[in-house]
């Protein structure tokens, strides 16, 4: 599905606002995750229902990727998004999940952008001593 519009600004967030027409053609429910082409830019997300319309978020690493700004008019194409949502889990974190047959099942129920926080944390962590204290955590979050 192809749309023309303007790219939605809520305070220091942006989002991509998707007519209802689009959300029944595509045929997923009202949350459909999809692949999207703003302005020749791709990326995977899930629509979401938010104050009375559907958005797809637009983050800021995509907004400096593109240059796209809220106001800015936009080219989007939509295509509802088949393929399974796999995250890639680092050997430590997995390991430390592995551990606890409770702390795998629940991490394994997590959302994909739930999963994808999780791992983005332990990537990004500076030392190997702040990144074992977060692997920590989340065994630990998850245990409870």
């Amino acid at each position: 599905m192809r749309f023309s519009t303007n790219m939605a600004q809520m305070g220091n967030n942006t989002g991509i606002p998707v007519p209802d027409e689009v959300i029944e053609a595509l045929g997923g429910g009202k949350r459909p995750p999809v692949n999207v082409t703003v302005n020749g830019y791709q990326y995977r997300s899930t629509v979401a229902p938010m104050g009375g319309r559907f958005l797809i978020a637009f983050s800021s690493d995509k907004r400096a990727a593109t240059g796209i700004q809220g106001g800015d008019p936009i080219e989007v194409e939509l295509t509802l998004d088949t393929e399974p949502r796999i995250t890639e889990v680092p050997d430590d974190l997995a390991a430390a999940l592995a551990a606890s047959a409770e702390v795998q099942a629940a991490f394994d129920k997590l959302s994909p952008s739930a999963k994808k926080a999780h791992v983005v944390n332990v990537e990004s962590a500076k030392t190997d001593a702040t990144r074992q204290r977060r692997i920590e955590t989340i065994v630990a979050k998850l245990g409870a």
